[in-house]
């Protein structure tokens, strides 16, 4: 390319087909200067009126991301076709402007200039796309057809990217299903569509049907999964697709990592941390941050901060990971500790952040520190408190027998209190024996739903713990005639790899009396918690359940 621009002072002279292929490779290259050096040279050797240049030098000029220069260069232009205002419509959508680029396509339009094509319709259908105008975008469908344009396969694929995110899933799976030519484009487009709007079992139909798959169906598969609380799913998923040998990419572990936090999945963690490790994956902020999230949620809280400070750039994100993750193990001080670091390097915390803070002040005690960083949220960071952050308040100060102003907090909410407010406020009122409250807390939790067992049974066993049996009856009197059963309890851990899921009373376990000795060995140092801290013990709901459902 530097002979050719060097030979006009030569005996070769670049004509009006060469200075074209210099402006697509240096679009290509993303040559800047050099384009602009070549630029110099159409404009001294008068080739700038010539259209296949003129084209030439806009699809440049976009390409570089000068949007405005290539405006300009159309405008003053004496000399436009349809590859004039397709670059620049294509152009503009492809930097995100969706509304330049149905501007120039109605001058087009009104000005009567040149008849649109199919790479128009691409153009504004993205356009359509990026606005989500799903009018317009059928306007567009219905021109397309009564003009009897080609639908080739990237007008299709444009079309069906648009109903998708604009919503019309019936209109988007109507056009896939005429579609005679299918790419992985559109295959992958139905299988995001549906996910993306909870139809998980479509999206895996669509996923299934799939003649080949490369790694971005997989990951959308995956997130969807993730994203609906499915992680067991998630992770079956990402087996199948380690089997089918496709090389899993950041995203993928991204989705990964977040499942094993939602199971508990320690050992499938542990084995994606080395898999990043051998691959020698980056480790951004997005991964890391992912990986402390894990490693706080599977119980190892040194390595979720040992992976913390490995990390050379954090942002607002992974420091809320790790606030979240010392309050979910209790460490309150290192929590507190953290929120203040990030707030003194100039991050904003945002409202999981304070979610986090507000729960290890509750977990350890810290009544003074919770109140300063929730009335903080407003006066300092604009952040309105949400209905959460007023659950952990109420349940910070119930805790610390500040049960008066526990309840005018509650009472003064702007907003209704939900089942996790008054639940605060009945387990302070349980603890602290405070038996006229939490009445009134349980009344409220029933009006909220009166067919949850749990409420019942606690409100019983608040009753037998100051000894008032005839409300306890009462109570159960209450559950029998309004048909309510006790839910039985589930819980789950991994091991090796493998989700071992329990119900409350289950025996078909094969190591059933194994486990059963186990829980029995846990209650009785339960026992001695009890004594120790002077807490309520777990055995009375598990005996009072007992005597529901006999």
């Amino acid at each position: 390319m530097l002979a050719v621009v060097s030979v006009n002072g030569g005996s070769l002279r670049p004509d009006n087909y060469t200075f074209p292929l210099l402006f697509k490779t240096c679009a290509k290259l993303l040559f800047f200067r050099m384009g602009y050096e070549i630029l110099g040279h159409v404009l001294k050797m008068n080739y700038d009126g010539d259209i296949f240049v003129h084209n030439a030098l806009i699809h440049f000029l976009v390409s570089c991301g000068e949007l405005q220069s290539a405006n300009k260069v159309f405008e003053e232009s004496c000399v436009r076709d349809l590859v004039s205002w397709n670059s620049l419509i294509n152009g503009y959508t492809r930097s995100g402007r969706g509304n330049e680029a149905l501007r120039i396509y109605r001058e087009m339009q009104m000005g009567g200039y040149v008849d649109p094509d199919e790479v128009t319709m691409i153009g504004v259908v993205t356009a359509c796309t990026q606005l989500g105008d799903l009018k317009l975008g059928r306007e567009f469908h219905w021109y397309i057809r009564e003009r009897g344009l080609n639908m080739n396969v990237p007008l299709a694929n444009a079309l069906l990217d648009m109903y998708v995110k604009c919503g019309d899933l019936e209109e988007a799976n109507e056009l896939f299903e005429r579609m005679e030519e299918k790419t992985m484009v559109s295959w992958t487009t139905m299988v995001v569509g549906y996910a993306k709007f909870g139809y998980l079992d479509a999206a895996r139909r669509v996923f299934n049907a799939m003649p080949e798959k490369d790694v971005v169906p997989w990951n959308a598969m995956i997130s969807a999964y993730v994203q609906a609380g499915r992680g067991k799913e998630a992770l079956s998923l990402f087996h199948e697709m380690q089997a089918m040998k496709v090389e899993p990419d950041e995203v993928t572990m991204v989705s990964c990592l977040s499942a094993c936090a939602q199971l508990g999945a320690l050992d499938v963690g542990i084995w994606i941390h080395h898999y990043i490790e051998k691959h020698n994956l980056l480790l951004n902020v997005v991964l890391g941050t992912a990986l402390v999230d894990m490693y706080a949620k599977c119980g190892n809280i040194t390595k979720a901060l040992q992976v913390f400070h490995e990390i050379s750039c954090r942002n607002a994100l992974t420091y809320t990971a790790i606030v979240g993750g010392l309050a979910l193990h209790g460490d309150a001080q290192n929590a507190l500790s953290y929120f203040l670091e990030m707030v003194d390097v100039g991050l904003t915390p945002d409202e999981v952040t304070f979610l986090g803070i507000l729960s290890a002040c509750c977990h350890g005690g810290l009544v003074e520190e919770g109140r300063k960083i929730f009335s903080q949220m407003s006066s300092k960071f604009n952040i309105p408190p949400q209905i959460k952050h007023y659950s952990c308040m109420v349940d910070l100060l119930g805790r610390a027998g500040l049960l008066k102003e526990a309840i005018e907090l509650l009472e003064s909410m702007p907003m209704k209190a939900d089942a996790v407010v008054w639940g605060a406020m009945f387990f302070a009122c349980r603890i602290h024996k405070n038996i006229e409250l939490g009445e009134k807390a349980a009344m409220k939790l029933l009006d909220l739903d009166p067919d949850d067992s749990g409420i019942y049974v606690l409100l019983a066993n608040m009753y037998v713990e100051a000894n008032m049996w005839d409300k306890a009856g009462e109570v159960r009197k209450m559950m029998r005639e309004r048909g309510v059963d006790k839910t039985p309890g589930c819980s789950s851990i991994e091991v090796n790899g493998n989700l071992y899921e329990f119900i409350v009373r289950d025996k078909s376990h094969s190591q059933s009396n194994q486990i059963y000795e186990c829980l029995v060995q846990l209650s009785k140092q339960m026992e001695l918690v009890e004594c120790v801290a002077g807490v309520p013990h777990p055995k009375d709901e598990f005996l009072f359940a007992s005597e529901v459902n006999s």
